[in-house]
């Protein structure tokens, strides 16, 4: 997540855009991602456009997108891995072999999985967390929703430090194998809780002398432009073009009547 925050720095023509903008393009995306019904996969393919052109652009490493979505996919794949026993029934046909609908589901979730994941780290690689929640913000989001959201984004990494310099700890004070056990864990996510909290506590302190109030400030002023405008509403128009009409089979069926 540091890494997205750290290209999001960049000055790209995505990067420039007005993060409400992005905010509400990738907001249309996803609901019409999971708008699909649980059998859908070849209607879903026009849209890796949208990441993979904003990756480009924004001049996001490829692999490393790949590598974060790696990282998160256990979970989606956790998620359908018993559709195919559970949904029996034959509903298409691979040449001879004839494919259940729990594969086909299978292969639905998995493919939201990876539209969605990659637009949202997209979003804030080009973007930033601070970007995000200032645009949630202004676009009618209660304050405490985006202050919130952007607290537990920066804590995430106090928490990370807090977990290390316990390690480390633990690790230098361990001879052999004596104090490595599974049985520590859970002595130190006792201390790591107790840790945090006295460490929230301290970084609220030391926010209230600074005059925190509640609210967020940011030196920046958002102001939309007609580009960003345009963007959306491109860009949105595709989505719902996408969602209406099976692009891919439109285009299978236009070739094979050329050829024909």
């Amino acid at each position: 997540m540091g890494q997205l925050d750290r290209l999001a720095s960049q000055d790209t023509p995505v990067h420039r855009l007005d993060p409400r903008a992005k905010v509400l393009t990738t907001l249309v995306f996803l609901v019409c991602v999971v708008s699909f019904s649980k059998y859908s996969i070849l209607g879903m393919v026009p849209f890796a456009l949208f990441p993979i052109a904003m990756a480009s652009e924004g001049r996001l490493p490829l692999r490393f997108l790949a590598r974060k979505l790696v990282a998160v996919a256990p979970f989606a794949i956790f998620i359908g891995m018993f559709n195919p026993w559970l949904d029996r029934d034959v509903i298409m046909y691979l040449g001879d072999i004839g494919i259940s609908g729990g594969w086909v589901s299978y292969a639905s979730i998995i493919g939201r999985f990876l539209l969605t994941t990659s637009a949202a780290l997209v979003l804030i690689g080009t973007t930033g967390m601070m970007g995000v929640c200032m645009a949630i913000e202004r676009l009618g989001a209660p304050d405490v929703f985006a202050t919130q959201l952007l607290f537990l984004y920066r804590y995430i990494f106090v928490l990370g430090e807090e977990a290390m310099r316990m390690s480390r700890a633990r690790a230098l004070r361990s001879f052999g194998s004596h104090g490595m056990g599974m049985h520590v864990y859970g002595q130190m996510l006792g201390q790591l809780l107790l840790r945090t909290y006295d460490r929230a506590q301290r970084v609220y302190l030391a926010m209230q002398c600074r005059g925190f109030d509640g609210h967020v400030r940011v030196m920046r002023t958002l102001r939309l432009t007609g580009r960003d405008v345009t963007f959306t509403l491109g860009w949105s128009a595709a989505f719902v073009l996408f969602r209406l009409y099976n692009v891919p089979l439109l285009v299978g069926h236009f070739v094979t009547g050329l050829i024909t």
